[in-house]
């Protein structure tokens, strides 16, 4: 149904006679900034203003407990409005004299412990005059999920939505749950910025199968930000908004498969807001940065990029895309044009930036409405893809910004969906999981999934409650079955940690440590003796991971007689109290997958992938050597391979270890264990352990190094969803070199790719039989990494020197078929000759 809209002109006349007289009661406020259980004024972060609710104007017999914080958790902000909450148990209405007309809305959460209030009681609803906000709300479990899902790790919330007012008055109404006994509402700040109407642009089309539609709104209609996203730059904080105080966020955690490249504006090149396109309708600093597909056209036909966003089903919601050509050549119309698609409908064909704004650097933007479908929280795909319908110049994609919006149910006064689900619960089956069980993660402002600094005190709290019964049998069970796994064990194999000891090395499993979560159990940043940093990996009593990987974590690292600098060091353990902990080297550089994609992590280098191949291959060749019997490792991936400060490579994880009594290639019989996307078929169909199936392991992760995308993508088309099989066929084809990472593709010299992909080729083969001994991987990588700096530092030789085959150097190293110069082999025979020069 259509309804009127209002001109953005007039919303913006109606945002200028806000003005207010100082002092007046009773007329509207211009902005309200409500800091919530307290008494005086105070400044936040950014320097604005923000009065205390007790005795305020909006709340002058204000009802309910003044509360102080437990503990500031390291990623607020400020002190101010999140230290203090007001916490009702029962009903409570805060009064706001405003103008009418549309306003921002914000409700500031900190869920944490206020004196004899635990989080996991505080289940309530808000109401903004009669429309539903927010129902059986539970801040801490929303907090928790959205650092899990969404990777973007913080303590606090802030819950935005638009109203528009018409009565000159908004009412806020805090109602503690009916349903639960016990139950109490807390909010710590509350802010109220009035806006023009900046929803109702006169291009939005509902996306309706393939033949979109006008769509217009009501201008009664109430939304909630669901999403924000500066695409492809940093995230803009409040301060830096184009006047209305949003926080714009990263798109990284959201980007499914490929990433593709961002880029910023050229220097000589000015943004220019048009007409249609008022400043403040996102900032500079959204539409002079972006994310495209990246320049190679025949990739980019072969991938959409993509994002992938929770929202809650049966809701309509409003899609506003931004764009602004920030680079040259693109200049002139039908340069670049693409499709998007929104949940696999097309939105738009022939996306045409040029057409839309009128040249470079010059702003515009296109907004959709979609509904979804279901129930709970299901997943919003959004994908961009080249439109070579009209043949442009460049087959490519661009997005600048992304706003998400939820709509206010028409017909229903309501915005509220359900909590979002919790974090699920460690994947018991480990041949299904991606998720390391030990992964020190990504650090900084933007923290990823398990970043230290997640949601502070009050995750465990809330796992413990939510199915307390179930944790208390399974632990009972594991504490019979359990008795004592380390007794059969050696007291000399590593150093035994007291429950006591461990508990202060992380402040009592403090959520402000924790680094990751797998299959085993959560692991946490610690320190032990004089500040020396330990991850501790702490298994869950509810997984089934638990006393069988316990020892044999401990009994496979315990094997060798000494400390491999490839292989993760565990320097202990703790069984007190039936818990099973472990006590490993901290990792400062977090996993290999890390650096690869889908992450913040720096991207490495060409010469830095080698190195780390190389690093893996050693810790390998010497669990499959390094003892009487030797080690197969059974899990080998890029989450299993750690990096440290120096960025030397660690193979970890090794609960699904088995000793190997093969000399040559004998097997074990033994059930599939392992990761799907890296399983030897071999091993798979036969059911026939050998080294060789980490080999072939291996041999994946090395395509995975040299493609930077995952080892099974299934959105990709059937040929492409296995990566080792597309690569395979890619190579037979002659053209293996163009799904190479376009962040190194210019950095791999010919020669060396040529090693480095006959290597990965022959670790994949279908037989065990047909793939080489770790010792011979090895050393082949090896030889690619002096292959490749021979060609880099010597590639005025190479191209005019002859050429000949390098032979066999030992009798027990493979034979090279590598076609490279005179001088380039005296280097190489030099380096492998006398590897301690390098």
């Amino acid at each position: 149904m259509a309804f009127p809209i209002l001109p953005a002109t007039l919303a913006l006349l109606a945002l200028v006679s806000l003005a207010v007289a100082a002092g007046d009661n009773s007329t509207p406020s211009e902005q309200i900034f409500l800091n919530c259980g307290e008494s005086e004024e105070n400044y936040d972060d950014i320097d604005r203003t923000w009065d205390g609710d007790a005795d305020s104007k909006f709340a002058p017999s204000v009802k309910g407990v003044a509360a102080t914080a437990s503990y500031q958790d390291h990623s607020l902000p400020s002190n101010v409005p999140w230290m203090t909450a007001r916490i009702f148990t029962s009903n409570y209405t805060y009064s706001f004299p405003v103008s009418s007309g549309r306003m921002f809305l914000r409700l500031y959460f900190y869920p944490i412990s206020y004196g004899n209030y635990t989080v996991s009681d505080a289940y309530f609803s808000v109401t903004a005059t009669n429309l539903v906000l927010l129902n059986e709300f539970n801040a801490s479990q929303t907090a928790v999920s959205n650092a899990y899902f969404s990777g973007m790790s913080s303590a606090y919330l802030v819950l935005e939505f638009s109203v528009n007012v018409s009565t000159g008055s908004l009412d806020l109404t805090f109602a503690p749950s009916a349903h639960r006994n016990g139950s109490y509402a807390f909010v710590n700040g509350i802010e109220i910025i009035p806006t023009p109407d900046i929803f109702t642009a006169a291009n939005t089309r509902l996306v309706n199968g393939d033949n979109p539609a006008p769509f217009s709104f009501s201008p009664d209609t109430a939304f909630q930000t669901m999403y924000r996203l500066n695409v492809g730059g940093p995230a803009i904080s409040p301060r830096y908004d184009s006047g209305f105080y949003r926080s714009w966020g990263i798109d990284f955690p959201y980007i499914f498969g490929a990433y593709g490249v961002t880029f910023s504006k050229d220097s000589n090149l000015t943004i220019e807001y048009t007409p249609q396109v008022p400043n403040y309708t996102a900032p500079l600093g959204v539409y002079d940065t972006a994310r495209s597909m990246g320049r190679n056209s025949q990739i980019n036909l072969n991938y959409n990029l993509t994002w992938i966003l929770p929202v809650d089903a049966g809701f309509s919601y409003l899609l506003r895309f931004h764009f602004c050509e920030i680079q040259y050549p693109i200049t002139k119309e039908n340069q670049r044009s693409f499709f998007i698609y929104i949940n696999n409908q097309t939105a738009e064909e022939q996306m045409d930036i040029i057409a839309w704004s009128g040249g470079i650097a010059r702003t515009t933007y296109t907004d959709y409405v979609i509904l979804t479908i279901g129930s709970g929280q299901v997943d919003m795909w959004v994908a961009l893809h080249p439109d070579i319908s009209s043949r442009p110049e460049y087959f490519d994609a661009i997005l600048n910004g992304l706003e998400v919006f939820k709509l206010q149910s028409y017909g229903l006064n309501n915005l509220a969906g359900l909590n979002p689900p919790l974090p699920p619960e460690p994947d018991v089956n480990p041949s299904h999981s991606d998720k390391p069980s030990y992964l020190p993660k990504a650090s900084g402002g933007g923290k990823s999934k398990g970043v230290a600094g997640a949601v502070g005190g009050f995750a465990v709290l809330l796992i413990a409650c939510f199915g307390i019964c179930i944790v208390y049998r399974r632990k009972k069970k594991i504490t019979k079955d359990y008795v004592n796994p380390m007794s059969t064990l050696p007291s000399n194999y590593c150093r035994h940690f007291s429950f006591a000891e461990v508990q202060a090395a992380t402040n009592s499993f403090d959520q402000s440590f924790l680094l990751g979560k797998g299959g085993f159990g959560n692991v946490y940043l610690g320190k032990i003796d004089n500040g020396t940093k330990v991850a501790i990996k702490r298994c869950n009593p509810m997984s089934k991971q638990g006393v069988h990987e316990f020892q044999t974590e401990i009994e496979m690292l315990s094997k060798f007689r000494h400390r491999h600098r490839h292989l993760v060091s565990l320097i202990g353990y703790c069984e007190d109290k039936s818990e099973m902990i472990l006590v490993y080297d901290y990792m400062a550089h977090g996993t290999l997958r890390e650096h690869l994609y889908n992450t913040r992590r720096p991207t490495l280098l060409w010469h830095q992938r080698l190195e780390i191949c190389i690093g893996a291959a050693r810790g390998l060749h010497y669990l499959h050597t390094g003892s009487e019997q030797g080690i197969i490792h059974r899990d080998i991936k890029t989450t299993n391979i750690l990096l440290d400060d120096k960025l030397v490579a660690k193979v970890s994880d090794f609960g699904l270890s088995k000793a190997s009594p093969d000399i040559e290639n004998t097997h074990m019989s033994t059930a599939v264990k392992g990761t799907f996307g890296y399983l030897d078929p071999e091993y798979f169909r036969l059911q026939r352990l050998t080294k060789k199936s980490d080999v072939y392991s291996f041999g994946v992760v090395l395509l995975e190094i040299l493609c930077a995308r995952p080892a099974i993508n299934t959105l990709l088309p059937e040929e492409q969803v296995s990566l080792r099989d597309w690569a395979l066929s890619c190579r037979k084809e002659g053209v293996l070199k163009e799904i190479i990472d376009p962040r190194v593709k210019e950095e791999i010299t010919p020669e060396c790719f040529s090693k480095f992909a006959e290597i990965a080729e022959q670790c994949v083969a279908d037989r065990s039989i047909d793939r080489p001994a770790m010792g011979d991987v090895l050393w082949n990588l090896e030889l690619a990494l002096q292959l490749q700096d021979s060609a880099s530092y010597n590639s005025s030789c190479t191209r005019g020197a002859s050429s000949r085959q390098i032979i066999e150097v030992h009798s027990n190293k493979p034979s090279i078929h590598s076609t490279v110069s005179t001088a380039a082999q005296e280097d190489i025979f030099s380096a492998i000759m006398h590897p301690e020069g390098r």
